[in-house]
């Protein structure tokens, strides 16, 4: 191969330069557009006006190029896996030196052989054209260089990034019509180029703005698209086979096997102008002429574009990344200039997907919410969120994303993200059941409550008007609201067992003494949403889990609890890099302090006691969390959180109402299915990171604001139910019980005297029935009285139902003498009573069995 003739500007060049655009502008005319009059009687509009209303130059930019987004993998050298690549146009601007000398000599020798001589419009060439134009009566050669042909594509680039389609059609028609003004205005732009620009700059900026067909643009994208080499590695006959392409895309591109031959034609005129311009040797020559344009010499890579194109587990994360571009603060002012900049291209963003747990959790997805299932529409997503960030590590589906226009005849596949809200590609969200439950825990903390409070827990009728919302107050009137605990438990509970139990009843009780508008504004403000973008609803159901929610919201929430209070907004952006290679930062953590740390780690505290059994990770890191199972169990959630990680996973009906807890896959039931997606995740992440235990609970926040439980034992009903009503407990008679105190004074209450409960809690208060008297005493000091006379004594006490039973007395002294150890028989114990049950002074039912216990040196 002969050495690539260096770029440099001749003596036209400098001619061309020096000239004014006035006077070469009348040459031109003179040239191209009096024959043309002359012959045809066509009034050309083309004058030197149109030179003089025209900038001095076009401004090589930027064209559009392709995104291409990255996720954390710890296997990959640097760090980062590529998972998708993202283009409107496949290009992928590359430098002079960047390409391979065979192309550039390519486009120079095929396309334009005075390109270093010129300065801009070869005139030689416009007067050759023009006697053509006068022969064929009709302007159908342009001599255009290549300085004019960059002209037109930028041109045509323009148009085709025009905002409408009328628009579009509009400018790509002016860009591209066959007509002397065109023509005039390419010649007077590509002058202006050649002065602002060097020859290397223009040859480079055509390469990289050219059309190779099939959505393929510039040198680099064509090299990749069509050979699989960058386009420093492309060689003789590749080259030329690509800048073949470019005089006519849709005729001589490399993506259909019935224009192999029309380029391979224009490819060989390409390397004999070439070889008779001395840039390759006769053997080069026949070298490559002699290697044919087929599937033999092709090597292509598939298009990559699109979320449907990125790795297969980072799918669905690539969808919200490209949904998410609106808010990227990185790439513009407002919603507006972020898209067109991102349409432009040229980005590399460095997202927060961790891949290791990411792989876990698709995996685990697959196999225990399979897509493959028929006979009714399983779900199920799964959420990871980073505490103390908001940063998204894992991003889930069962679905296999697919958004082409045939996504819908294969159920297995989807277009819709269960993980978010509807405003980013997701559905319209799903009931979250007891998931939901924090809030109220977490208000009840904020008010000073505390866990170890008691609270009525039984399924019930309640008046709605016993409820409070300051926000919207018409949620309180209306009917009685009657709900039931699905374990059917009733009674009094703990805070903490409650929730660990999940009983619902402890939550409505919890509600009445909170304001129903804090627990829902609370939720809100760490970023619980409902998928379909309206507010949350205040109904009472709420309470409970009613409200349609996006996972990752939930999963937003959830963190900020092992964050220590500390609520961050999701972001998927760590860093950016702008098309220059500008860094351009990422999305800011946007984070607040929802409530305090002794909030958040007495609740962690509580809800450690959920994390046991099936739903535990068991991998020895600290973890908290939540179930969730809505009515008729159609949606199962859970959340478990360390440290490091918080996940949500939900499984269950996309639409309509199976029951989730009748199915089975992967070797588990149905309610567990979520925990083994859940349960893998954690252990992925944490074997990679760890986890750390948080501190105790708040002491405060143990026992917190109750009232003690009074002691209204002896009292009578109406006394013990006037006080307890005056300390702001509900009374209860818990009816009449077996005591020694007289007829209907109060015998004990539940819970008990002393215990710490919260208001509103109902103590149930149990009355004597005045029917225990005291028992006599038979035993005194174990040699006073046989069973006999014991008998005699109880029966003359009240008490006739009375039965003897036998204890070995433990000798006092060594009998006979040393190494005896035998009872001696003068001792006064024997057939005399020991012990007694009920013991003597104790109170008892006359028809209480009484047991008298007679001692013996042996017994039967």
């Amino acid at each position: 191969m002969s050495a690539q003739k260096a770029p440099r500007r001749g003596v036209v060049s400098a001619i061309a330069g020096l000239l004014g655009f006035s006077v070469l502008s009348g040459l031109l005319v003179t040239v191209m557009v009096a024959p043309a009059v002359a012959v045809t009687g066509i009034t050309a509009s083309s004058t030197i006006g149109i030179f003089d209303s025209l900038p001095e130059y076009l401004v090589i930019g930027q064209q559009p190029e392709r995104n291409e987004i990255y996720a954390n993998d710890n296997t990959a050298a640097d760090g980062h896996r590529l998972i998708a690549t993202i283009y409107d146009q496949n290009r992928e601007e590359v430098a002079y030196d960047e390409i391979s000398p065979f192309v550039l000599q390519a486009a120079v020798d095929g396309e334009d052989r005075r390109f270093f001589e010129h300065g801009g419009v070869d005139v030689s060439s416009v007067i050759r054209a023009a006697v053509g134009n006068v022969v064929k009566s009709d302007i159908e050669s342009g001599a255009s260089t290549l300085s004019m042909q960059l002209v037109k594509n930028i041109n045509v680039q323009a148009a085709l990034e025009q905002p409408t389609d009328e628009l579009r059609k509009q400018k790509y028609k002016e860009a591209t019509d066959t007509s002397f003004d065109r023509k005039l205005k390419e010649m007077k732009l590509a002058i202006g180029l050649e002065k602002k620009y060097t020859k290397k700059e223009i040859l480079t900026a055509y390469l990289n703005i050219a059309f190779f067909g099939d959505n393929t643009y510039g040198i680099q994208a064509a090299a990749q698209r069509y050979y699989s080499v960058d386009a420093k590695d492309l060689t003789l006959p590749q080259a030329t086979s690509l800048i073949a392409i470019v005089q006519y895309p849709g005729l001589r591109s490399l993506d259909d096997p019935e224009h192999f031959q029309a380029n391979q034609d224009r490819r060989d005129v390409i390397l004999y102008a070439m070889f008779d311009s001395g840039d390759i040797t006769r053997a080069e020559y026949d070298e490559a002429r002699n290697t044919p344009v087929d599937e033999t010499t092709l090597l292509p890579s598939a298009p990559t574009s699109g979320c449907v194109a990125a790795d297969i587990y980072a799918r669905w994360f690539c969808d919200f990344v490209v949904k998410s571009v609106k808010d990227f603060a990185f790439l513009g002012a407002d919603e507006a200039e972020r898209q067109a900049n991102w349409d432009k291209g040229g980005y590399t963003l460095y997202t927060t997907l961790d891949m290791q747990a990411q792989t876990a959790a698709v995996d685990a997805t697959y196999i225990y919410a399979p897509n493959t299932v028929t006979d009714f529409q399983l779900g199920s997503a799964t959420t990871g969120i980073e505490p103390g960030s908001g940063r998204v590590l894992v991003m889930a589906e069962n679905k296999y994303f697919n958004d082409t226009l045939d996504s819908g005849l294969d159920p297995a596949n989807s277009a819709v993200n269960f993980n978010t809200s509807f405003e980013y590609g997701g559905s319209t969200g799903f009931q979250s059941g007891s998931t939901y439950k924090l809030f109220t825990l977490l208000e009840w903390l904020i008010q000073g409550k505390g866990v170890n409070e008691r609270v009525e827990g039984a399924g019930r009728t309640l008046k709605l008007s016993s409820f409070t919302d300051t926000c919207q107050p018409e949620v309180t009137s209306g009917p009685d609201y009657t709900f039931r605990n699905n374990s059917g438990s009733t009674g009094i509970w703990t805070i903490r067992a409650g929730t660990v139990s999940s009983i619902n009843g402890v939550f409505f009780s919890m509600a009445q003494q909170l304001d129903l508008c804090a627990i829902h504004t609370l939720a809100a403000d760490l970023g619980v949403e409902r998928a379909d973008g309206k507010p949350l609803s205040h109904l009472l159901s709420t309470i409970i889990g009613t409200n349609e929610i996006s996972p990752i919201s939930l999963a937003a929430a959830y963190s900020s609890v092992a964050a220590g209070g500390l609520a961050c907004k999701p972001i998927i952006v760590d860093r950016a890099v702008g098309p220059s290679g500008t860094e351009l930062g990422g999305q800011e953590r946007d984070c607040h302090q929802g409530f305090s740390p002794d909030v958040a780690n007495t609740a962690v505290d509580v809800l450690k006691g959920v994390m046991k059994g099936s739903a535990s990770v068991g991998d020895g890191i600290p973890v908290f969390g939540k179930t969730g199972t809505t009515n008729d169990a159609n949606q199962t959630w859970i959340v478990g959180s360390s440290s490091k990680i918080t996940v949500v996973s939900w499984v269950g009906n996309i639409i309509g109402k199976k029951n989730i807890l009748t199915v089975s896959y992967g070797g588990v039931r149905g309610e567990i299915l979520r925990n083994m997606i859940m349960r893998a995740t954690l252990q992925a992440y944490g074997a990679k990171v760890g986890g750390d235990d948080w501190p105790g609970p708040a002491p405060s926040l143990l026992n917190g604001s109750g009232s003690e439980v009074p002691d209204v034992r002896g009292q009578t009903a109406e006394g013990a139910k006037a006080l307890l009503e005056s300390l702001g407990f509900e009374f209860a008679d818990g009816g009449q019980v077996d005591s020694e105190l007289a007829v209907g004074k109060v015998v004990s209450t539940d819970p008990a005297a002393g215990s710490q409960s919260a208001k509103g809690a109902t103590v149930t208060v149990f009355t004597s029935k005045g029917n225990k008297i005291a028992v006599p005493d038979v035993v005194g000091n174990g040699q006073t009285n046989d069973y006999g006379e014991a008998q005699g004594i109880l029966s003359g006490g009240g008490f006739n139902n009375v039965a003897q039973a036998c204890v070995v007395l433990t000798p006092t002294t060594a009998y006979p003498g040393p190494g005896g150890g035998l009872i001696d028989p003068l001792d006064p114990r024997i057939n005399q009573a020991q012990s007694m049950s009920p013991a003597g002074g104790s109170y008892a039912v006359p028809t209480d069995l009484v047991t008298v216990t007679i001692g013996k040196a042996s017994c039967p």
